[in-house]
């Protein structure tokens, strides 16, 4: 198993051990001991699973109070996921990064708490869990828009489907006040 710092070095790719033969594969998707050593410390209390069709954008998500670390898997299907540094103060503040995950590679992306998230689906359909480090809390939630020229994130898609909040979320420069402080 091997967990490597993206260009944001909070930001951690990681890509389990796959034991493959005739019968199909086998793989641990979470080791506490591991993925302690790995850099990512911190408990899972909830997890989530979305389904999405072709060319859905979710994001850009985050919660001001409670922020939320997620660990990001496709298990079906192929996504391109995004972690954005939302945290006043930090050196990274609005550098973002952009992985392709999917059922076929198994990579898992590590978003700590203080960044927004997102994807879009780049295959027919796929399937996304992710552990979160914090409940959800609809009052705390913050919406990003996606493509927020602050972060000028290079989406692999056009005309991407959105739901109508995500549609509506505002820009960075109106949330500034709700950012999550840089805790370096």
């Amino acid at each position: 198993m091997s967990f490597t710092p993206t260009q944001i070095p909070e930001v951690i790719l990681v890509e389990p051990r796959v034991f493959r033969d005739d019968r199909g594969f086998f793989l641990e998707t979470f080791h506490v001991e591991r993925y302690r050593e790995g850099g990512i410390d911190l408990p899972f209390v909830q997890d989530n699973h979305s389904k999405s069709v072709a060319r859905t954008l979710r994001g850009l998500h985050a919660q001001e109070t409670k922020p939320q670390g997620k660990l990001v898997r496709a298990v079906e299907g192929e996504i391109w996921d995004v972690a954005v540094d939302i945290r006043r103060g930090s050196p990274t503040f609005k550098q973002w990064v952009g992985v392709t995950l999917s059922a076929d590679n198994f990579r898992q992306l590590w978003v700590p708490p203080g960044f927004a998230h997102g994807f879009c689906v780049l295959s027919e359909s796929a399937q996304v869990e992710y552990k979160c480090t914090d409940l959800y809390d609809r009052e705390d939630e913050l919406g990003l828009r996606w493509n927020d020229p602050e972060f000028a994130i290079a989406w692999p898609i056009d005309d991407p489907l959105l739901s109508a909040k995500d549609a509506d979320a505002p820009d960075l420069a109106d949330l500034s006040a709700r950012l999550p402080h840089y805790g370096g």
